[in-house]
């Protein structure tokens, strides 16, 4: 059998194993460190020195951290975008807060301003001012930042802006995660550059970023032994992990340029097949790092052809995935309420990711056209 064709599987600089033999060589193994104040540095020379980073162990620890500066308790409501990974979401139960689902708008697939502002009226007619809204750039595809900031200014709701998966994209020449009142990346592996395992907070001021680093190491006082006087938890990136990133960051660029000739590749061949719709820009605003690149099959409503497809790919040894479940289907989440009509929902059902790692070859390229010229004719 072929090698499998994966999703998205990160790609090395070969610098990596210098600033990891630094942190060995130098005995720092543990959380914070040279390597991750350098990465930090970093970051923040990428977005133009314009917000403050703290590097995590996690983006679902720097949701959690942006909410707990938030101030986001008990009871609180938190509004969250239905279509996207369960991260997004699992910190507002954290904090026994409530979170509150919208639909996705057809342009973007991600949160429905019309709909946002529905929510927040009919929330804060039942007493319930949302405290806070969770927006996702989806697949590296900013939101409309525009309408969504105007109607959180409006109501004096601040944004968290997870960008987990949207490191290098851009809405007006502006990068994604500097727009709102903190903004969230992940370094997992399968991201546009990965420390193994990470994330980090983007904060708008030295203040909220040394506050949320307070946080993320137990919370210690100043004092020369151990004293708490607030919760605290293990969330700073290790200096190894940090190590991978300085290594990782030489090729952010490179690597975004990869993934968007990825996507070239999939608008050229899927041209002739009418039914299959590729997950694009809707115009010169939306600058995506296409991440992941998708496409909607829309033969039924039932996902019969894309499941079909996705297995006829699994044949092949070519890894594909059906577009994120929306929270408001879920098990877990499936009592909060949720304002929306089904366009999420249609999304999942006809949706399909495709391998958009920076590593696929040509001979992977070949592999996946045959399948898809195949298949669809």
């Amino acid at each position: 059998m072929n090698d499998k064709i994966y999703l998205s599987l990160p790609e090395q600089s070969g610098f990596e194993h210098k600033y990891v033999q630094k942190a060995l060589d130098s005995n720092w193994i543990t959380s914070g460190g040279p390597n991750v104040n350098d990465f930090e540095n970093q970051l923040q020379s990428y977005f133009n020195d314009i917000p403050f980073i703290a590097a995590l162990n996690s983006g679902t620890s720097a949701i959690h951290l942006a909410l707990i500066l938030l101030g986001i308790k008990t009871g609180d409501e938190v509004i969250c975008q239905s279509m996207t990974f369960a991260a997004s979401t699992n910190p507002i139960l954290y904090q026994g807060a409530i979170p509150i689902f919208v639909d996705s708008e057809s342009e973007t697939w991600n949160i429905c301003p019309e709909m946002m502002e529905i929510a927040i009226k009919d929330r804060i007619k039942k007493g319930k001012k949302p405290k806070a809204i969770i927006a996702v750039h989806l697949y590296g595809m900013p939101y409309k930042v525009d309408e969504v900031h105007a109607i959180a200014d409006k109501y004096e709701i601040p944004v968290i802006e997870d960008s987990a998966e949207a490191l290098g994209s851009q809405y007006k020449g502006k990068k994604c995660g500097t727009f709102g009142t903190f903004g969230i990346l992940s370094f997992n592996g399968n991201k546009i550059i990965t420390t193994s395992s990470g994330g980090a907070l983007i904060c708008n001021s030295s203040n909220l970023k040394e506050k949320a680093i307070f946080y993320a190491t137990q919370s210690k006082d100043k004092a020369s032994h151990y004293q708490h006087s607030e919760i605290g938890y293990n969330y700073r990136m290790s200096n190894i992990c940090a190590g991978i990133g300085l290594g990782q960051i030489k090729m952010l660029d490179k690597n975004i340029e990869k993934r968007r000739d990825n996507h070239l590749f999939y608008k050229n061949i899927l041209q002739p097949f009418k039914e299959v719709e590729l997950f694009e820009a809707a115009n010169d605003d939306f600058f995506s790092n296409y991440w992941l690149n998708a496409i909607l099959i829309r033969a039924d409503s039932k996902n019969e052809k894309r499941e079909a497809f996705r297995l006829r790919l699994e044949e092949e040894n070519i890894e594909s995935r059906p577009l994120w479940k929306p929270m408001h289907l879920q098990p877990l989440f499936e009592k909060y309420p949720y304002y929306g009509n089904k366009v999420a929902e249609q999304l999942f059902e006809t949706g399909l990711c495709l391998p958009s790692g920076s590593n696929l070859t040509m001979e992977n390229k070949d592999r996946i056209e045959k399948v898809i010229t195949s298949f669809f004719n």
